[in-house]
């Protein structure tokens, strides 16, 4: 079924309900929702764009994109959300692999998205401004959608058919358009319904970006299937956010987002008192936020696991019944999601064993756009997709991530797992977070770097920070060098683009 139908059918009976409500007190109602979206559904059909054409968009965040979101799916057409930071080379490549019928854009972008668009023979290009406002560009698309006949009804799709193409981020290469169907999306968005314990009068504090599956998927999707209110903030905010709890009950967001709460002197006890649920993704949570987060605010964080390709994968429990919410673990396979763990000899992973993590599920990708032998690489001879990330299973069934299998290090034939030397740098007085890597050197093939940062007033000594390690790890895991960092480099979401650490530091052993 079409997951806008799925929505559909959880809106409250009376649509004059308040959908959502902005940071600068705009209220968007369930019947303005409804009406917006079958104009826009109304003005993609009138283009002659049928269900499997894809739509592009990049855009920052706005209602008016949240509803242009909800309008692909109601027409049955791919949404194919774009990151707002690319820049013209990185959409010239998205735009001329996924070949949309149309490209939604910033009108800022008006003096290079022209001739690309021209170049790439997409013809149906049109700006899109937050409350309709209107910039330089071919067409504002809420102007020419409100003169449109709107599409009242909701297009079918099946199970199978495409509602979503995201691509990941290419850290290892051309980037791939992950295909998600709307079984995909709707399977996810139920689990986590009901895992995480969704009440009829929650309320869902969004500040996450809309490109991004945590956002759009996890977030979004989740309390549409409540049909219940958002506070919806254009970007994360730490007094705003802080404001804005007094009137919700659920947060997600990445790491970072948790320390900036903790950054703030008035956040506590008191500003989380209507909070029933933090959640976590995206990246790892340092333990020490975690105990810091659950010592100033009685909430003890969920983490969960998952990647673009997927959807939610793992997450530790909601209700307490069913176990604690373990710091450094990403918790529980989710319901109707297979996971193991299996060793490079094909056997499946023991109880503290670090091995390939790989699942099946409803959940699980369609494919890579256009990449037919990608597709089959991912996947294992009885169906399984391989995450390429590196896990381990705890004797109560925990699962913790300790790693990208591309970012294990191989120092002397021997294997390294950055999380594990992470976690001991973590610990030390002084760390604020540290990055763990592997560099080309002649002796060892590769060996082990740490990039640390350091909290204020600290002073951190490489010398005196190996001979720490030393003490406590096997010698062919302790870092060869220590960088003394101001920060660690991030993506959108957060995490730590390592790739980028190992391209500076990748002359560290080379002879001059």
């Amino acid at each position: 079924m079409n997951l806008f139908a799925i929505f559909q059918r959880h809106f409250p009976t009376d649509r004059h309900q308040p959908f959502l409500e902005t940071e600068s007190g705009r209220v968007v109602t369930f019947a303005e929702l409804d009406d917006t979206t079958a104009r826009y559904a109304g003005l993609i059909t009138s283009l002659g764009v049928k269900p499997g054409d894809r739509v592009a968009v990049q855009v920052e965040k706005s209602v008016e994109a949240l509803m242009l979101y909800l309008a692909c799916l109601r027409a049955g057409v791919v949404y194919l959300p774009l990151n707002s930071a690319y820049r013209e080379s990185e959409v010239a490549y998205f735009l001329g692999d996924a070949a949309p019928k149309i490209f939604v854009h910033a009108g800022k972008d008006e003096s290079w998205v022209t001739p690309l668009c021209q170049s790439l023979n997409i013809v149906h290009r049109y700006t899109l401004e937050e409350n309709g406002n209107v910039q330089a560009g071919s067409g504002d698309w809420h102007i020419n959608a409100a003169k449109t006949a709107p599409l009242l009804e909701v297009v079918e799709r099946s199970d199978d058919g495409l509602a979503a193409i995201l691509y990941t981020s290419g850290t290892t290469g051309r980037s791939k358009g992950a295909m998600l169907t709307h079984k995909n999306l709707s399977s996810n968005a139920e689990v986590l319904h009901r895992y995480w314990g969704f009440k009829a009068d929650d309320v869902l504090l969004h500040t996450l970006p809309l490109f991004h599956v945590h956002g759009l998927f996890v977030a979004l999707n989740t309390i549409l299937l409540n049909g219940g209110k958002m506070i919806f903030h254009s970007r994360f905010d730490a007094p705003a956010a802080i404001h804005a709890m007094q009137h919700a009950t659920v947060f997600m967001g990445v790491p970072t987002y948790y320390t900036r709460l903790l950054a703030e002197p008035t956040f506590g006890l008191e500003t989380c008192k209507n909070m029933r649920l933090f959640v976590s993704g995206s990246a790892p949570l340092l333990p020490e936020t975690f105990d810091e987060f659950h010592a100033r605010t009685a909430h003890t964080i969920l983490e969960r696991y998952g990647m673009t390709e997927t959807g939610m994968i793992t997450s530790n429990p909601y209700y307490f019944s069913d176990g604690k919410r373990r710091r450094g673990t990403v918790g529980f396979p989710l319901p109707g999601v297979d996971v193991r763990i299996m060793l490079d000899d094909g056997n499946v992973a023991k109880a503290d064993e670090v091995g390939h993590l790989q699942l099946k599920g409803p959940n699980v990708l369609a494919g890579y756009w256009q990449m037919p032998e990608k597709t089959a690489e991912e996947f294992t001879a009885d169906g399984h997709f391989k995450t390429g990330d590196m896990a381990m299973r705890d004797a109560d069934g925990y699962i913790s991530i300790v790693g990208r299998a591309k970012d294990l290090v191989i120092c002397g034939g021997y294997n390294v797992y950055p999380k594990e030397i992470e976690l001991l740098l973590d610990s030390l007085d002084g760390v604020l977070e540290s990055a763990v890597i592997g560099v080309p050197h002649a002796d060892f093939g590769e060996a082990v770097v740490a990039v640390v940062v350091k909290k204020d007033g600290a002073t951190l000594e490489e010398a005196a920070i190996i001979t720490i390690l030393k003490s406590q790890l096997a010698n062919f895991k302790v870092p060869k060098r220590v960088y003394v960092v101001g920060d660690l480099p991030r993506n959108a979401m957060g995490k730590v683009q390592k790739k980028l650490l190992r391209e500076r530091y990748c002359g560290t052993f080379v002879s001059k």
